[in-house]
């Protein structure tokens, strides 16, 4: 079974923005909506009485997290969103009726309603692109090589491809489990994973 997903090291993202410039433009997303965005977590002090300069900082990309048991697709009536062989979760317009029950049903708020078209829309893992053998935009554009994209299933982060033909493997600095983090798991079971060395998760596991 395939499960693809990104893999993201909070420790190399510069917060630069390309993965969400990248992620409209490819996509068309509409002005005002994001299906990827990128959160400022911090400055937060290290420890109680810690100086000015001992904080954490740290840029978190949130999007769709290509659940493997998401709530959208339980609740969709039309069977709209809908799960593929690949893991991912897509929308098919055709079938969206726009009620929105899949965006209150998600739980990290990166669903929206498309408004000209009356149709929800999301991250969608730049399908058109990944089923071609290429690289979801955001993984393609981003500049400081901390996504990365692969199978989830495999569990080989190390094999997992980034921009410029790199490997996960090739670029990224050791760590261990207890720095791979997940958004908050309600029962959906989140794909992503996120590592953080050094600093403090501010998301539940």
């Amino acid at each position: 079974m395939t499960q693809f997903g990104i893999v993201t090291d909070l420790n190399r993202c510069v917060g630069c923005l390309a993965c969400m410039v990248g992620c409209k433009m490819v996509n068309d997303v509409p002005i005002g909506n994001y299906w990827n965005k990128t959160l400022r977590i911090g400055p937060n002090p290290k420890a109680e009485g810690a100086g000015p300069d001992q904080v954490d900082l740290y840029f978190l990309t949130v999007q769709c997290q290509h659940c493997a048991d998401p709530e959208c697709v339980k609740v969709c009536p039309t069977g709209a969103s809908h799960k593929l062989e690949d893991g991912t979760v897509q929308v098919d317009k055709e079938k969206c009726i726009g009620c929105q029950f899949c965006a209150m049903s998600c739980p990290y708020g990166v669903r929206y309603l498309n408004e000209e078209e009356r149709v929800v829309e999301k991250c969608t893992l730049c399908e058109q692109k990944t089923a071609q053998g290429e690289l979801p935009m955001c993984v393609d554009t981003c500049v400081g090589l901390a996504r990365w994209f692969g199978d989830m299933e495999s569990g080989d982060y190390a094999q997992f491809s980034g921009p410029l033909g790199k490997k996960m493997g090739e670029v990224v600095d050791e760590f261990s489990e207890e720095d791979v983090h997940t958004l908050p798991n309600v029962g959906n079971n989140p794909s992503f994973r996120y590592i953080l060395r050094d600093m403090t998760w501010q998301g539940e596991e």
